[in-house]
């Protein structure tokens, strides 16, 4: 037993070393770390650009079932399809596109947009498509995730494993088949709007379309075009249509809001003089920001809202008081998805669109037999009845004791500031449960979980743990944050939504951040490391917390710039400065 010179150790006591020995590493501790992504859309293709040029030492893998990048816009080609909020704004803030061919771009050009940043990122270097991820299981011995694969080109079976676990699916990535009886029976054509067959010819089709939400809403007046159809669109609830999203901004930028296609000459200026661009941005995300007290009980825009809605759908169906009848809704606007719909309201007035608001009792092998023994026959059936929210993934994913992610999400999917879950050590998720927004920049908030993950990955790294999980009293403590916050909420309204629960007709809301963008932002910005707990790596047999300070040497003396401290940019950084505002951290990210 040692103890420290002269014997007399700290205030008359000897210091006992043991067997202590110091860690043989700088105290950056760069020690090798692997991290597996699942999924490829914005949150993966994100995860997939920062955590390379973040973080050092650290080996990646994003996994894709699909044949391209993409999430969502890579499943989703159906006819109309197209974002529904300023493109300007449905961007990545590092990768701003003064090239969108319209305020509300459609799919396919969202799609190449992506695949474009995760080109010139590098983050396809990464990016493993058309390998699906089968299970996911804990090994609490080695600390790791034993992860299977299957690459979907070949069927051959791949064993992976990993320090860290992160699934960026989306929550609209599992597909929600409608739960009719006898939907197995349609000898016809049958798709989703989540899988949809570009090559079917609809010309002279007789077509059923379930579903009156976003995408029934693009899909419908596509369709209705089409040469020789006759549409019946079953609609069992009344929606919101309201004005398009940007109208707004463009009328304070000077556009006009009816045009909102871009000419060549315009796209032309924002790529020239990028300080247009972004104040052309700029205004798109005040605005989108600006109206979450829209979203509060009571409040006077809240009713401004819902007058003006009701007065623009007023006019365009008030040759049809029995349409107007059904489709206005008794529920605040925004209880459910918002969706502007151009030419929705339109096209059901046609002769070739039928509404039928009588419930399906069952499908037949030629259509659809409704509740009040109507039988409606048709040639294809469209299903436009969207995607399984805040759901589990499909493929199993395993934690402590045997416990998987269903389990743990009976009866509600909780989590801890929508990242991670207690009993799920090194796992973190991107746009998990309560993650989306009813206003405001999604993408934003989804580089802001990126930037959050990066933390809790360096955290790992540096400070030589093995595990970190959040503490379950923190979950609990989220749990009833977001019940608390919810109360006062148009999202409690009577309706049937996604952002809720039990496949949208429960009483929690769990696709939505409890709060704006800029309020998910601030808390994500900076994590509070006491609400997580942690096990250490193997230290030798001593027990030792700062065994991190490693042997006394720092990486910089080794091979970087040794009197970094000093750069001839000693400027005072204000306070709320982005990292990447600080030269420090323009010099060394990794250490962020």
């Amino acid at each position: 037993m040692a103890a420290v010179p002269n014997g007399n150790g700290i205030n008359g006591h000897t210091v006992e070393l043991a067997n202590f020995t110091v860690k043989d590493a700088p105290i950056e501790n760069l020690r090798p770390l692997r991290v597996v992504v699942v999924g490829a859309g914005y949150s993966g293709i994100c995860a997939a650009i920062r955590i390379p040029e973040r973080l050092r030492n650290v080996g990646l893998t994003v996994y894709e079932k699909n044949e391209g990048v993409g999430g969502v816009w890579w499943l989703n080609n159906y006819p109309g399809v197209a974002c529904d909020i300023p493109s300007h704004s449905y961007q990545y803030s590092f990768a701003p596109n003064p090239n969108w061919s319209d305020l509300y771009a459609p799919g396919k050009e969202i799609q190449q947009y992506l695949e474009g940043v995760a080109t010139r990122f590098g983050a396809t270097r990464f990016i493993k498509t058309s390998h699906r991820v089968e299970r996911c299981e804990w090994d609490a011995v080695e600390k790791k995730w034993k992860i299977k694969v299957t690459n979907m080109t070949t069927g051959e079976t791949i064993d992976d494993e990993a320090n860290v676990l992160v699934t960026a699916r989306g929550q609209l990535n599992e597909i929600n088949w409608p739960d009719i009886p006898g939907l197995s029976n349609f000898k016809g054509k049958m798709m989703h709007s989540g899988q949809w067959d570009p090559s079917y010819d609809f010309k002279g089709k007789k077509v059923g379309v379930i579903g009156n939400g976003s995408s029934a809403i693009q899909i419908i007046p596509g369709l209705q075009k089409v040469e020789g159809t006759k549409l019946s669109c079953f609609m069992r609830s009344p929606t919101w249509i309201s004005s398009a999203f940007g109208d707004q901004s463009m009328v304070r930028l000077g556009y006009d809001p009816t045009i909102t296609s871009f000419t060549e000459e315009q796209r032309q200026k924002f790529r020239e003089d990028p300080e247009l661009y972004f104040k052309f941005r700029k205004v798109f995300e005040d605005d989108g920001n600006m109206i979450h007290d829209s979203t509060i009980v009571g409040t006077k825009m809240q009713a401004d809202f819902q007058a003006y809605f009701r007065m623009r759908m007023e006019e365009k169906l008030a040759s049809r008081p029995d349409l107007l009848k059904f489709i206005i809704p008794t529920f605040a606007p925004g209880c459910r998805r918002l969706t502007p719909g151009k030419g929705f309201l339109e096209s059901l007035m046609e002769p070739n669109v039928d509404v039928i608001q009588d419930p399906i009792k069952t499908i037949t092998e030629t259509g659809a037999e409704t509740a009040s023994g109507r039988k409606v026959d048709f040639d294809v059936l469209v299903c436009a009845t969207g995607f399984h929210v805040s759901s589990p993934p499909s493929f199993e994913i395993i934690g402590k004791n045997g416990m998987t992610l269903a389990e743990r999400w009976k009866p509600l999917p909780e989590s801890y500031l929508s990242l991670a879950v207690d009993g799920f050590p090194n796992y973190l998720m991107m746009f998990g449960p309560n993650s989306a927004i009813g206003f405001g920049s999604l993408t934003k908030i989804l580089e802001a979980e990126t930037d959050y993950v990066v933390r809790v990955i360096r955290k790992l790294q540096k400070d030589d743990y093995a595990s970190i999980e959040p503490k379950p009293e923190r979950v609990r403590d989220f749990t009833k944050y977001i019940g608390a916050y919810f109360r006062n909420t148009v999202y409690m309204d009577k309706c049937k939504s996604w952002y809720r629960s039990d496949g949208g007709k429960g009483d929690w809301i769990v696709g939505l951040w409890p709060g704006s963008t800029l309020h998910a932002l601030e808390a994500l910005r900076s994590p509070r490391w006491e609400d997580w707990m942690y096990e250490h790596t193997d230290k030798d047999g001593e027990e030792n917390e700062l065994r991190w300070l490693g042997n006394g040497w720092s990486t910089t003396q080794i091979d970087g710039d040794a009197s970094w401290y000093i750069n001839g940019n000693e400027v005072e950084i204000p306070f709320g400065a982005k990292p990447e505002e600080n030269p420090r951290y323009k010099a060394r990210p990794w250490s962020y």
